[in-house]
């Protein structure tokens, strides 16, 4: 049972307002910086073939023949890497009696679950992206934010980063902003792996003049669809790699910064809500070594002095020295922190100050819920941050148990009604992975949290 909190009360439609966050000041109109790329045609695949992979369980080869409904991808591919099957009761018919176990006892919920065909894809607050891996899971958000069934549902472009690369594609999360809006997917540097070609080619990306005229933009030394025209960001350590996604951003939007997140290169757990943020927003995610200011990240703060910079996580990710050291480049400084990466997410989903900030600290939002030890799909899931129910990332520890810290947020930001429900505020939230990340009874215990309850006397 989940533990009861005052409920957040619906109100009625025409008293409903609109929040307006205060902008921040910015500073004076800074010189642009040069361009730190090169374009280049994507080379002829090789005509000696690659070396045989072992098959991913969600390889989207459903997509072949169903380019029309692209977007169908992401419910095959759940059911695939769950295991799901169609054992559900036939209509008319009385569910059947869980079976014991081999030992004679009853099965778990998760096991009797699974067996009545328990909708691991969706619940009625919940939608599960169930990718086995980041790579399956950045395609089905791809598709799930571009359907591409019309050509104002097709990306501009997309970013392809190197699967093991965490710190670009959280980096990279910023080219989903407006004007730009590519998602993320991920490829590797002697191919692009099955999910991610077949998600490019149903996207089937159209360049404009906010993508410099290309199709992808790739994040270090990664294998291309065939014809692409690429923008190429040169990778390095995080630090370089980000300030240069920063510098593309900037020149792309074509206006400075209106903030600057700062993250650790050591902690990637830490760092993971920035993705979500920088997708929304268009804040450029820098990184830092813990116990030092990394060079590349000074340079960048150099060249923007008056844009206010937000550090996330405590000094245990970012040292106090190192706080020190960004305070002297920059005006304002203000760090954003948990003392672990579950109430350091909630941290950054409750703060704000002026424009920066989700703010979400009452019903009627969308939220991303991942795992902590997977960065990657940190930024695999950005666009969901920046798109449809808009809202923060917040990151889970395990598959079984949902941490204390994310089930009070829930129940905090909890919606309630009154007298009528479709007056009400409404939360959903997004589940990145399949069962073995975030499993059955947790997904059950979100959806519970999310929930729209009645308060209040009979009717």
């Amino acid at each position: 049972m989940i533990p009861k909190r005052p409920i957040n009360a619906d109100v009625p439609a025409p008293e409903k307002e609109t929040r307006q966050l205060d902008p921040v000041e910015k500073g004076a109109p800074e010189k642009k910086p040069e361009p730190q790329w090169k374009q280049a045609e994507a080379p002829a695949p090789a005509s000696e073939p690659a070396q045989p992979r072992e098959p991913r369980p969600l390889a989207p080869k459903v997509l072949v023949g169903l380019a029309g409904l692209a977007v169908l991808f992401i419910v095959v591919a759940v059911v695939f890497s769950s295991g799901g099957k169609d054992e559900g009761a036939k209509e008319g018919t009385a569910a059947p009696k869980p079976a014991t176990t081999a030992s004679g006892a009853e099965p778990s919920s998760s096991q009797t679950a699974e067996a009545l065909g328990y909708p691991s894809f969706a619940t009625n607050n919940t939608t599960r992206i169930g990718g086995s891996d980041p790579t399956a899971n950045a395609a089905a958000v791809a598709l799930a934010v571009f359907p591409s069934t019309t050509p104002a549902q097709q990306p501009h472009a997309v970013t392809l980063v190197g699967e093991e690369d965490w710190a670009g594609a959280i980096a990279a999360s910023v080219l989903m902003a407006e004007p730009i809006k590519a998602p993320i997917l991920f490829s590797q540097t002697d191919e692009v792996p099955e999910a991610s070609a077949e998600a490019f080619a149903a996207l089937d990306p159209q360049p404009t003049k906010a993508t410099n005229g290309d199709s992808v933009f790739a994040i270090g030394s990664v294998a291309l669809p065939s014809g692409a025209k690429a923008t190429h960001v040169d990778s390095g350590d995080p630090a370089a790699t980000a300030a240069q996604i920063a510098t593309l951003r900037e020149i792309l939007a074509g206006e400075p910064p209106a903030h600057i997140i700062v993250a650790s290169s050591s902690s990637p757990d830490f760092a993971m809500p920035a993705a979500g943020w920088a997708a929304r927003s268009g804040d450029p995610v820098l990184f830092t070594e813990s116990g030092k200011l990394s060079a590349a990240t000074a340079g960048v703060l150099k060249e923007h002095p008056k844009t206010p910079v937000f550090v996330l996580g405590p000094a245990a990710a970012v040292s106090a020295r190192t706080l020190k050291e960004i305070e002297k480049l920059s005006e304002r400084v203000k760090r954003v922190a948990g003392k672990d990466p579950a109430a350091s997410a909630i941290a950054l989903a409750r703060f704000h100050a002026g424009s920066f900030g989700w703010n979400v600290n009452d019903p009627g939002h969308g939220f991303v819920l991942a795992r902590s030890d997977s960065p990657a799909d940190a930024a695999a899931a950005a666009p969901l941050s920046a798109s449809g129910t808009w809202g923060p990332l917040l990151l889970t520890e395990d598959a079984g148990t949902l941490p204390s810290a994310v089930r009070n947020y829930l129940l905090d930001v909890k919606p309630g009604y009154t007298t009528d429900p479709t007056r009400a505020f409404y939360n959903h939230v997004w589940l990145i992975g399949d069962q073995d990340a975030i499993g059955l009874d947790q997904q059950a215990e979100v959806n519970e949290l999310a929930e729209l309850a009645r308060i209040g006397g009979e009717r």
